[in-house]
């Protein structure tokens, strides 16, 4: 008889569990442009594929992001063991469900347009994290470039995270 009384207090405790765990679901905010517009810093890794075989990129920056979606930072990348520092700009889009798609445009200390990048993007973690992937990079010529590279971004200021 103990046994069935503590069997059935695991399973309310259990649904009760589950049912607050939904309810949070449910009170979660959407993601908007507003919501995740401050500052960021990332880092990115991965490979060019070119004919002779992959070269290893990897960058670290930050950017600025602001409520209308416009992105403008600096980075240090490294490209096959060539580093160089560079100057992003481009554009975000953000659904509710916190997906979306990035168009970056990266230019030397010149102000000379090197290459544009076409990224999906997903926001985690009530949009204090920004995870990307390229899906397309072309150089200035037009020539595009295979490429598999993964972003992860975070909030770098806590009075800019949303609570």
């Amino acid at each position: 008889m103990k046994h069935k009384g503590v069997v059935n207090t695991v399973v309310v405790i259990l649904f009760t569990m589950l049912g607050l765990g939904e309810a949070s679901l449910a009170h979660a905010a959407p993601c908007s442009l507003a919501s995740v517009a401050g500052r960021w810093g990332y880092t990115y890794t991965g490979s060019i594929i070119l004919p002779t075989g992959a070269v290893p990129v990897a960058s670290v920056g930050s950017f600025k992001q602001d409520a209308a979606g416009n992105i403008s930072g600096r980075q240090n990348r490294s490209v096959g063991g060539s580093s160089g520092v560079e100057m992003i700009a481009g554009n975000i889009t953000v659904s509710a469900d916190c997906t979306g798609s990035a168009t970056i445009n990266v230019y030397d200390d010149a102000g000379h347009l090197l290459r544009s990048a076409e990224l999906a993007t997903v926001y985690v973690d009530r949009a204090r994290g920004l995870r990307l992937i390229f899906q397309s990079l072309v150089q200035v010529d037009g020539t595009n470039l295979p490429v598999v590279i993964t972003v992860d971004a975070r909030k770098m200021f806590a009075d800019e995270e949303n609570d």
